[in-house]
């Protein structure tokens, strides 16, 4: 099973986060959990302090979606075509015009600190 990551970053219309926010936690995020291979969701608000250097982000929220799915095409196509249907509304707090989707499919391991500092000991 292929295993993928989904980035969608958004913004909320001007004055109208709370109600982005509200509709994008408990609509959208259960609507796309609902399309086969979508697995697990999570959302981001852009962190105050930022790396140095670092240019302004033009989005001020991330939802990052794991998808399993041996057919990633199919399985955002399906997202897709729900999108603005019953199955999956739309809000009008949402700058759909802003929006970015990105998917990204892993090309290595996932290793935590733990594992760097045990294998820097000799363990």
């Amino acid at each position: 099973m292929g295993k993928h990551k989904l980035l969608v970053l958004t913004n909320a219309v001007t004055g109208r986060d709370d109600e982005f926010n509200n509709w994008y936690n408990n609509q959208h995020i259960p609507d796309a959990l609902d399309v086969p291979g979508y697995a697990a969701a999570q959302r981001f608000a852009l962190a105050g302090v930022q790396m140095p250097g670092a240019a302004a982000s033009r989005w001020r929220y991330l939802a990052i979606y794991d998808i399993e799915t041996n057919d990633l095409k199919a399985t955002m196509t399906e997202s897709m075509s729900r999108a603005g249907s019953e199955r999956m509304p739309q809000s009008d707090a949402a700058d759909h015009s802003s929006s970015a989707i990105f998917a990204f499919t892993p090309i290595g391991p996932r290793i935590t600190a733990e594992e760097v500092r045990a294998k820097r000991r000799g363990g």
